[in-house]
């Protein structure tokens, strides 16, 4: 496929998230039960067009790997938060 700018939407809030709690994209890997790969995880972050199946495995190893506050509530994330569009 080409790189079309409908198909790359920036930098999403997936990338700020993973940067203020500290999570590099090898955890998230690690995290997932799923067929996750690095370069899934990278596509996502930097805005390059996912599908919502490989979206939904990015939620699911990131409420995985995300730990739980002081607390101990634990932050549960939402596609919504993770993605500014929806393919």
């Amino acid at each position: 496929m080409e790189d079309t700018p409908e198909r790359d939407f920036g930098p999403q809030p997936l990338d700020a998230l993973l940067t203020e709690l500290g999570i590099e994209n090898h955890a998230l890997v690690a995290a997932s039960t799923e067929q996750l790969t690095h370069k899934q995880v990278q596509k996502a972050r930097k805005g390059r067009y996912i599908t919502i199946n490989i979206q939904r495995k990015i939620l699911k190893a990131l409420n995985t790997a995300v730990p739980a506050a002081e607390e101990g509530e634990k932050t549960v994330y939402e596609l919504g938060q993770l993605f500014n569009y929806r393919p």
